[in-house]
């Protein structure tokens, strides 16, 4: 049930000065909770030990993929932020962000529109004798235009333009976030590309070293000096290993051709340009960490959460403004005749103009349950900002973690690998000699190619730890970002 009252003033003047003092009045008032950026505990340092190649300096991580000084990469890294699709989506919701904006800023002006209608009537012949003598049929003739302005005493309008503007920031933000991912995504498909072309150097290195043994081990069978079953053991570790490199060259490939579709391209594009082998990128020496409160600033995941958190907060007050009357200004201007030939004449003209209200006294709980809604999603976005917060922080101590240990890590297979060389040399030697059985050269193979391989998979995880500790720091969108693109 809505109550409606029209008051038509007598003149432009009054209805101007009406309008001026809700003007006025409406500035300073507006219903429902302001934002405030909810504060939560941090803690004073990261609870991971200090890891070598890391500092609590400020963070500087505008574009830490070229630290890895790999021009591929940052040429890489530069074609996916041209041409990725994840990038080209988020720009497009920045673009419907603001939209939604407009359409709430119109919410707020006068609205006007146009029209006209041609009638002919004829009065009911039940109509009294008075009615009937007032003409038979009748024309009209009219054209003109409607005007209305809510005047947003309470703030509806008003608290519903702020949480567009909060959700066009929120776009801003998840632009960024999608910046962050693919940057990291495509240094760590990048450096596992790398990787595996080294595991796959690896393999074929220690193949035909293999089978140099076997072809010794057959010549020696040949000749009456070993038995048949080391030859099946060297012709067995032989297929062992051939059989390793299939995987890793799928491995490879699957690398490549996420690479081509990160870079907005077919998956194949870039096999040709990464087809060359080359070093996996270094980490670089030093890596600015800073402290935990600097995440609130720097991750735009959680600057994406507080812009959503404040928008939900703005349409409490949208719904609660549907609890107070809704001020109205109408007004409408034209011409209006019997008779065509006379409808342009400055005689046809007709105006009025005057203000209104309406108030729903009765909405069977309707606008209290689309609060009660609203304080809902409010409190749903504070626990997913709260939840966003706790995650990046994981996300930060997990890098440093695998960082720390991973580094530890390679140096143990780093100096495996030196002992497990030294290893096959004596036991090829002894071998020669006559002094041991092969079964300690397979062994002492065995455990160098298994050394060989980690190390090259450790070399690898160490680059990937740096690119992963970049993202949970949130870097990368600031200087990559396009704002003209993003809708700014």
């Amino acid at each position: 049930m809505t109550a409606v009252f029209q008051i038509a003033p007598r003149s432009l003047r009054l209805a101007a000065g009406l309008a001026a003092a809700a003007v006025t009045f409406l500035a300073g008032c507006s219903v429902g909770p302001d934002h405030v950026p909810p504060e939560m505990p941090l803690p004073a340092a990261w609870s991971e030990p200090k890891v070598a190649g890391t500092s609590l300096a400020t963070v500087q991580a505008e574009e830490w993929w070229k630290s890895f000084n790999d021009p591929l990469l940052d040429s890489l890294i530069e074609r996916a932020r041209r041409a990725n699709r994840d990038v080209e989506a988020a720009v497009l919701r920045i673009r419907e962000a603001r939209a939604q904006k407009l359409i709430a800023r119109a919410g707020a002006l006068p609205a006007v529109t146009g029209g006209g209608f041609f009638q002919r009537a004829r009065p009911s012949a039940t109509l009294s004798e008075r009615a009937r003598s007032m003409g038979k049929e009748e024309d009209l003739w009219h054209g003109g235009f409607d005007a209305l302005w809510e005047i947003d005493l309470f703030g509806g309008a008003r608290r519903s333009i702020e949480a567009a503007q909060d959700q066009v920031e929120a776009a801003r933000e998840d632009y960024r976030d999608v910046l962050v991912t693919l940057f990291a995504e495509v240094a760590r498909n990048y450096i596992e590309l790398r990787g595996l072309q080294k595991e796959i150097a690896v393999a074929r290195r220690n193949l035909e070293a293999q089978r140099d043994t076997a072809a010794l081990v057959r010549a020696k069978f040949q000749a009456g000096l070993v038995s048949e079953l080391d030859v099946a053991r060297a012709e067995a570790q032989v297929a062992t290993t051939e059989s390793q490199v299939p995987l890793l060259e799928d491995s490879l490939a699957q690398a490549v051709h996420r690479l081509g579709v990160l870079a907005g391209e077919a998956p194949g594009a870039l096999g040709a340009g990464l087809a060359k082998e080359a070093e996996i990128p270094p980490p670089p020496p030093e890596v600015p960490i800073g402290m935990p409160s600097g995440l609130l600033q720097r991750r735009p995941d959680i600057r994406r959460a507080e812009r959503e958190l404040a928008a939900a907060c703005a349409r409490i007050g949208a719904a609660k403004a549907d609890l107070f009357p809704r001020f109205f200004l109408n007004g409408s201007a034209g011409l209006e005749s019997q008779r065509f030939k006379s409808f342009g004449d400055w005689d046809s003209r007709s105006w009025s103009i005057g203000p209104s209200f309406s108030w729903p006294v009765f909405a069977s709980g309707r606008i209290w349950a689309n609060v009660q809604v609203q304080d809902a999603r409010h409190q749903a976005a504070l626990t997913l900002y709260e939840k966003t917060v706790l995650l990046s922080l994981e996300e930060v101590e997990n890098a440093l973690s695998r960082c720390r240990r991973e580094k530890e890590r390679w140096r143990a297979l780093d100096a495996a690998v030196q002992s497990s060389r030294r290893a096959v040399e004596l036991a090829s030697e002894l071998y020669r000699r006559g002094l041991i059985d092969f079964l300690s050269v397979l062994e002492a193979e065995r455990s160098l190619y298994s050394a060989e391989s980690q190390l090259a998979l450790s070399e690898r995880s160490v680059s990937m730890a740096v690119v992963a500790l970049y993202k949970a720091l949130g870097g990368g969108w600031e200087k990559a970002e396009e704002m003209s693109r993003a809708g700014r």
